[in-house]
């Protein structure tokens, strides 16, 4: 086997899964689109997908929200809606499954046919509706998954234990949202790892307006409460994040950003199905109703990540979702400012080798660019020469009396980053013939970093570094 597997330049691992899973793709797609996904939810239950068995490398590992992801790639909310496949799905090697959106009562959602594959496009339209089982079925299968947690901890070589998400949705005739999603933080909290409000899905009506600043502070501030009741119960800290819309103006966005920053919002999911339908659609169903996702929105949730990265400044954790499906995909988000992915429509095309592939993608790219931890990727798209930031330097003729400092300080009062992402952008600068190298550590409490530069290398001197509207500072030390 190990020999086939080599001939065909892959693992044995994913040799395994490709023998397991390559004949059941083209069948499920033969079926209508919701039935192969409830096939594919009831497959994961009980534990008929594909394991994946390797250990994920530190360098995938991340710790936000006040949580460990052992990587951080995770299964989006709308696939897992009613809590019944989480052990099966953080077995197919995910970090972290969000399940929902899950509503207070039982809803039917909206009439079928509901979900369509664009097939030539790798994407997807629904209009589910928030279908959902409702709060009560739903927490008897959390209380049922958390109980057997600690076992599966501590059987770890068999069973992966990852992150738990709730995404919380509300009643299509409910007038109080806010008092939905109350009830939903009440009765899911004390199971949840992190909780997310869905104020953004297309196929609820009037509930995109919720985004608003005045609606949304205020449902916010009800949230928070409830939830602070419920962590002081449980003693724990429970992250409440808010998914928005891609589909946003620049004034949605920066009154977003105010109200997550007034509240200390613990993190933003960006973003939610699109309704828009870019001109290059080709699939026959493009013109249905319904929120779109998977590749043809990939682009678009990036460049929404990034805008709301920067209007938070970066003090805010990002989930990054919407076309997902290789490693670099991941990768992109993650410099546009996510701390860690969600993926969903690839799995309709591309199977569970999906996820320990993105992984592998991933993880080989932080590799090629110099990072020692996804962490130190993030945001990096926004430091150096991308976006609105600019880096400034001067080529040095070989004539010139100017010597190149040989290490500089630079404060950029924002976010502290590891100085690869600065070796990083030397390389997309072209520049390779400058001989920077970095000291891989922090220096002071205020966002301070070192370089040391080669001093025999005569092409190359940073004078300024402007992100924005500031000016960074960037001053000549001297050398020990």
């Amino acid at each position: 086997m190990a020999a086939v597997a080599a001939y065909n330049g892959v693992s044995p691992h994913e040799w395994i899964i490709r023998q397991l899973t390559d004949p059941l793709m083209p069948v499920l797609r033969l079926f209508d689109p919701e039935v192969s996904h409830q096939i594919a939810v009831q497959c994961a239950r009980l534990g008929l997908t594909p394991k994946d068995s390797e250990v994920d490398p530190k360098l995938l590992h991340v710790k936000v929200l006040g949580l460990e992801f052992t990587n951080p790639l995770g299964i989006a909310a709308g696939f897992d809606k009613d809590g019944e496949a989480v052990k099966g799905l953080l077995d197919m090697g995910f970090g972290a499954v969000e399940i929902g959106s899950v509503t207070p009562e039982p809803q039917p959602g909206n009439p079928k046919p509901r979900v369509f594959r664009l097939c030539e496009d790798r994407g997807v339209i629904n209009r589910y509706g928030f279908n959902s089982k409702g709060l009560e079925y739903v927490g008897s299968r959390l209380a049922t998954y958390t109980s057997t947690r600690e076992k599966c901890q501590a059987n770890s070589k068999d069973h992966r234990v990852g992150v738990l998400g709730v995404n919380l949705g509300k009643n299509k005739a409910t007038e109080d949202a806010a008092a939905d999603y109350v009830l939903g933080v009440h009765a899911l909290g004390q199971y949840a790892d992190y909780l997310v409000v869905n104020v953004s899905s297309p196929n609820t009506p009037g509930l995109r307006a919720l985004q608003g600043r005045g609606q949304l502070k205020q449902l916010l501030e009800r949230v928070i409460e409830a939830r602070n009741e419920v962590a002081a119960t449980v003693k724990r800290e429970i992250p409440l994040l808010v998914k928005i819309a891609p589909d946003l103006t620049e004034a949605d966005k920066q009154d977003i950003a105010k109200v997550a920053l007034d509240l200390k919002l613990d993190g933003l999911v960006v973003s939610n199905t699109t309704l828009s339908r870019p001109d290059t659609l080709k699939a026959a169903a493009k013109g249905e109703a319904g929120g779109l996702s998977g590749l043809p929105v990939r682009d678009m949730s990036t460049k929404v990540l990034g805008d709301m990265y920067k209007l938070t400044k970066g003090q805010i954790p990002l989930i990054g979702v919407g076309g997902v499906s290789t490693g670099q995909d991941a990768y992109d988000k993650i410099r546009a400012g996510a701390s860690l992915v969600q993926m969903y429509s690839c799995l309709i095309y591309d199977g569970p080798l999906a996820i320990p592939r993105a992984k592998k993608e991933l993880a080989a790219l932080l590799r090629r660019d110099g990072y020692e931890s996804v962490v130190d990727a993030i945001g990096a798209s926004h430091n150096l020469k991308s976006g609105n930031a600019l880096l400034q330097y001067r080529r040095m003729s070989s004539g010139s009396s100017e010597a190149l400092p040989p290490s500089l300080w630079l404060n950029d009062g924002m976010q502290m980053r590891p100085s690869s992402i600065f070796k990083d952008s030397l390389r997309r600068m072209h520049l390779e013939d400058s001989t920077v190298t970095s000291r891989n550590h922090w220096m002071g409490d205020d966002g301070a970093r070192a370089f040391r530069c080669d001093p025999t290398s005569e092409n190359l001197l940073l004078y300024s570094f402007v992100h924005e509207e500031r000016s960074l500072n960037c001053n000549r030390l001297e050398t020990g």
